[in-house]
């Protein structure tokens, strides 16, 4: 058996060698992810029983991947430790397709040859809380494969849970399989997993960087409910993609600078701030053609935009986040909050059932991956430094791993 294969190439069906190439960060070089992101040789990771060893096809682009690289906004390898994992190094990477080349003893669900995209949930089976019928999303043993855990999707082979397997939509390629699963559950978990403030016909929903790899999976999800997109972008171009995805309009935010944490109210700087997000609000109205606000903001730049969501979001409505991209301090007014009962809901990853039904949407092609830009291998950490720079292209990306070329992976 050959100890280790080359990026590229594929090993027989089955046929899992005892070393593997991965894209590793180490303590000692938190930083830039062009030199803390880096590929070394080390040992394929032994199954337990409920898993499943993949042969990562492509792998997709995710900010948690800059955040594992940077050290913060914490040790990733730290954490580790908690799972009985290694800490002296993580694997990057929580979005991937491949092939099924091994299972553990317990696995029913999938099975070796079978072609699987990955979600990134994992949580312990043996908890309570799950056990008792709970969402594993709120589970205290919840936790993000790739960014929680070690064994990530940037490397030849990963090790997951069984359960996060679920099948490829056919007529993918393996890099277009490859990145949207993340986003996409992420998305499809604060559009429809707060009930009463989930997507209904006719709602407004306002996505910032509806553009991205994020907003661009909202947008269609908005679309396909029946609501009413508007699209936050830094440009006409970015704008018009949005449009294309089914946004009924979208705001240049580059027209207003009253971004980030706003002057005290009682400060003769506050009604500077408050007249830029005024006129926000308006320039939301003006996409629509009625002066009818947000039911929900789909939040995650935070700390410059979250001031302003409070303000523009519809009394009774939901400010939805699920990240901090531009920051973590945000403030809210609370007088919008409490006066208007507006909601402001944290929103982690997915459960099986949301990144089921948002799989189910891609193969149905009802959902199409926006996939932007494929890189090498090689790439890995410069395009994770590019993503933290905010100098990609629109939509998802990818990174081949095991697929030899572009273009391979459809079956129909």
């Amino acid at each position: 058996m050959t100890d280790v294969y080359e990026i590229g190439s594929v090993p027989p069906l089955g046929e899992v060698p005892p070393r593997m190439h991965a894209q590793l960060v180490r303590p000692d070089r938190f930083g830039d992810p062009t030199t803390a992101i880096r590929d070394e040789v080390i040992d394929v990771p032994e199954l337990g029983p409920k898993d499943a060893l993949v042969l990562v096809m492509a792998a997709g682009v995710n900010y948690n991947n800059v955040w594992a690289a940077r050290g913060v906004p914490i040790d990733v390898t730290k954490g580790q430790a908690r799972w009985g994992e290694p800490t002296d190094f993580h694997i990057v990477g929580s979005d991937a397709s491949g092939i099924v080349y091994a299972v553990g003893s317990e696995v029913t669900n999938v099975k070796v040859g079978d072609e699987v995209v990955v979600h990134a949930g994992q949580w312990d089976p043996a908890d309570p809380w799950v056990l008792a019928g709970n969402d594993p999303g709120l589970a205290p043993s919840f936790r993000v494969w790739g960014y929680d855990t070690c064994w990530g999707s940037f490397a030849q082979f990963t090790k997951v849970q069984a359960h996060q397997c679920l099948p490829k939509a056919d007529h993918l390629t393996w890099e277009e399989a490859a990145a949207p699963t993340l986003t996409g559950g992420t998305a499809y978990r604060m559009l429809f997993g707060w009930p009463p403030n989930t997507v209904k016909p006719g709602d407004v929903v306002l996505v910032w960087g509806g553009a991205g790899g994020l907003g661009s999976l909202a947008i269609q999800l908005v679309a396909n409910a029946g609501g009413r997109a508007v699209a936050v972008v830094s440009s006409a171009e970015k704008g018009e993609y949005c449009k294309g995805l089914g946004a009924v309009g979208y705001v240049d935010r580059t027209a207003f600078s009253h971004w980030g944490v706003p002057p005290a109210w009682d400060s003769p700087e506050w009604k500077t701030w408050f007249d830029g997000a005024k006129a926000f609000g308006k320039a939301i109205w003006d996409v629509l053609g009625e002066k009818t606000n947000p039911r929900i903001v789909f939040e995650h730049p935070a700390q410059d935009t979250v001031p302003t969501s409070n303000f523009v979001c519809e009394r009774g409505g939901m400010i939805v986040i699920c990240a901090g991209t531009t920051g973590y301090d945000t403030m809210i007014d609370v007088r919008y909050l409490w006066y208007l009962q507006k909601r402001y809901q944290g929103s982690h990853l997915f459960n099986d059932e949301q990144a089921s039904a948002f799989n189910d949407l891609v193969r149905a092609r009802t959902v199409k991956t926006t996939l932007g830009h494929t890189y090498d291998y090689g790439d890995t950490g410069r395009v994770h430094a590019l993503m933290g720079e905010g100098k990609l292209p629109e939509g998802n990306v990818a990174v081949l791993v095991s697929a030899a070329e572009r273009g391979l992976g459809k079956r129909a």
